[in-house]
């Protein structure tokens, strides 16, 4: 019985982490204003920034029109490692899995989108930490800066001066966020297009893969933002004296409810779903592309 004719694993993974690295390009400027904005008004200070509009319109102003590609290499890096797992393994047991039909149920969709970013999230931490240092460096003063010059800079340097475990510091809270997004965004996006392709008027096609990115990256938004916020402050934090800012995730969590109030876990919501939700459409465009030309190189149906 000849093989049926499918696309390799190895293949599957580099369409993943591609079509979320060609993404980042055009959102990484947003990616930055939401970084701010949850570092705007932090233990109780007073807010830097009231507005999206407002986070940007500063950047550009104090550091400059290129400053909002700040981490922009440290943003390719986490695709490379955190992409690439995730949308690797979350098509990988798709595939694998998939019925007569050739779906697969909502739960297991879920199941599978909460492997996938677990795990990626593991392994995209360290490219997450120098990001998130990137980002937010130029709300500091001169003298607090530290000033890495490239994604490979902040991590040798990370190690050499705070250790290679703080590479994975904030590493709990991340993977507990990407547990959430990927379970909201993967399963979401699936599920959308599933249904999408019941409706008239719809095909597999652009306009398809972008009406479910859009559904899929508004559910991702409101599940991810809690968690986000906490990873961002935990891995952003100083050590002084030998004493951390934040004794862990839920020591942050427990502070930012206590002295900015419950809503200020959804804080950079608008930025973040402008992120995320050119984001989301582009990944889903790019690697639904991707994957049409490697079904064609490889002869799959």
């Amino acid at each position: 019985m000849t093989e049926k004719p499918s696309i390799p694993k190895y293949a599957r993974f580099i369409m993943g982490g591609s079509a979320g690295m060609a993404a980042t390009c055009i959102v990484q400027p947003l990616d930055l204003v939401k970084t701010r904005m949850q570092m705007s008004g932090i233990a109780g200070a007073a807010k830097e920034h009231k507005t999206a509009i407002h986070a940007l319109a500063s950047v550009i102003k104090n550091e400059g029109p290129l400053a909002v590609y700040n981490g922009l290499s440290a943003a390719l890096l986490r695709q490379a490692t955190y992409t690439t797992t995730r949308l690797g393994i979350f098509t990988s047991l798709t595939d694998h899995y998939k019925g007569p039909s050739g779906n697969v149920t909502f739960l297991q969709k879920c199941a599978f989108g909460m492997t996938a970013g677990g795990i990626g999230a593991f392994v995209g931490t360290p490219a997450e930490l120098a990001l998130i240092r990137m980002t937010s460096d130029g709300r500091l003063p001169k003298a607090e800066q530290r000033g890495y010059k490239n994604v490979f800079d902040a991590l040798y340097r990370v190690v050499k001066e705070e250790g290679v475990t703080t590479l994975w510091r904030g590493c709990l809270p991340t993977v507990v966020r990407a547990i959430f997004v990927n379970a909201a965004q993967l399963a979401t996006y699936a599920q959308a297009k599933q249904y999408l392709l019941t409706l008239p008027y719809f095909n597999d096609n652009i306009w398809c893969h972008f009406s479910a990115s859009m559904i899929s990256g508004l559910a991702t938004t409101w599940a991810s933002l809690p968690p986000d916020i906490v990873k961002t402050r935990v891995q952003n934090m100083k050590v002084i004296d030998g004493k951390p800012e934040y004794k862990g995730g839920a020591d942050a969590l427990r502070r930012i409810v206590q002295q900015e109030g419950v809503l200020s876990l959804w804080k950079g919501f608008t930025p973040c779903y402008l992120r995320i939700g050119p984001h989301t459409v582009l990944t889903f465009i790019f690697l639904e592309q991707f994957q049409k030309i490697a079904k064609k190189h490889y002869g799959v149906n």
